[in-house]
């Protein structure tokens, strides 16, 4: 199948390798075309360690070129490029392409869905709760996979697209695909946010300075029980919302093949494999940039709509905006384009049950 990934960092590498494995076409598109310049030239794509591959992917010299050369759309960029890429390629979509956004943030398979029904196409949009893999670009040619998810939980806009969607994802990706109960439990199942948020503030001198260091390996207990404290807030608000989604602890598990235990043990199970990682060695780090305003804002919006407060989210979201000098919140051009702050419950329900 051929499969056109709108995105050129590690995790976009790293879904682009998993394909070629699988025996289908991939295609990377860079709005730049900067990130994309040596594999365009010729350069292999290399994966190393969880997947160990080294291929010519296609690369797409347009949005319209990546969209209308392929058989599935899918979306594998920061959060905070997401409203970009969706309006740049949804001109192009033609009725019934599948869109995949790996991983959904700040409903953006609603804004698509608005996007597309300004045209009167019908596509149907497949949100994941998460990327395939971890890990990081170590060249523009390069990619290590930490590691390939076993569990990613997936929704569908609209709803009835579900059963269609999984059985997509399950052909190009393997069996690893979970059912959500649609688009709200998407957007309260991705984890990043809130864990990145206590590994960032807990670590921000390091990152300003520019230090090397393990990221699980300063998951202390201290920073673990901020991490589960966080956890329970969004828990909190799925509840409220009457949906069932996944636990830290599970994620962990899933992400990283590893036994129960608490959030620190966890950490440092996999820092005595090898597995730990590196943290963020800069202040310009998705970490904040992407998971502050497209990650906790929705989050403390969704906790005040049911009235269960995300009183650490928005602690943090503050904490982080004073430390940069501007308010993340204005970050976010997402939901003001869904006029997210005048829906009720039961209008947002009914849009991620249905899109428009």
């Amino acid at each position: 199948m051929r499969v056109s990934i709108l995105g050129a960092g590690g995790a976009a590498y790293g879904a682009a390798a998993q394909l070629f494995v699988g025996g289908h076409d991939p295609m990377l598109w860079s709005p730049s075309g900067q990130s994309t310049r040596e594999l365009a030239a010729g350069a292999p794509l290399r994966a190393t360690t969880a997947i160990e591959t080294s291929f010519q992917p296609r690369i797409a010299s347009s949005a319209k070129e990546a969209v209308t050369e392929s058989d599935v759309v899918m979306l594998v960029m920061p959060g905070n490029a997401h409203k970009m890429a969706l309006e740049a390629t949804a001109a192009h979509l033609r009725e019934g392409q599948p869109v995949i956004i790996s991983s959904h943030a700040s409903f953006g398979a609603l804004y698509l869905s608005k996007l597309l029904a300004a045209r009167g196409v019908r596509a149907p949009i497949i949100a994941w709760g998460t990327t395939l893999t971890t890990g990081r670009k170590t060249s523009p040619t390069e990619v290590g996979v930490n590691s390939l998810r076993s569990k990613i939980d997936i929704a569908a806009v609209p709803e009835a697209g579900l059963d269609e969607g999984h059985a997509l994802c399950t052909a190009l990706f393997g069996e690893r695909f979970v059912e959500r109960d649609g688009l709200l439990a998407i957007a309260l199942s991705n984890l990043n946010p809130q864990n990145h948020l206590a590994i960032a503030l807990f670590n921000l001198t390091r990152m300003e300075r520019g230090e090397r260091w393990g990221q699980a390996e300063n998951v202390t207990p201290a920073v673990g029980r901020v991490m589960e404290a966080l956890d329970a807030e969004r828990l909190a608000i799925a509840e409220a919302f009457g949906l069932s989604v996944r636990t830290i602890k599970e994620h962990y598990a899933f992400s990283y093949q590893l036994p129960l235990a608490s959030i620190a043990e966890m950490n440092a199970n996999l820092h005595g494999q090898g597995r730990g990682g590196f943290g963020p060695t800069t202040l310009e780090s998705r970490y904040v940039l992407e998971d502050a305003p497209f990650g906790l804002l929705p989050t403390v919006l969704l906790g005040r709509l049911v009235g269960r407060p995300a009183v650490l989210h928005e602690a943090g979201l503050t904490m982080l905006s004073g430390a940069y000098g501007r308010d993340f919140a204005d970050d976010n051009d997402l939901l003001p384009s869904l006029d997210f702050a005048q829906m009720t419950r039961e209008e947002l329900q009914e849009r991620a049950r249905l899109g428009f």
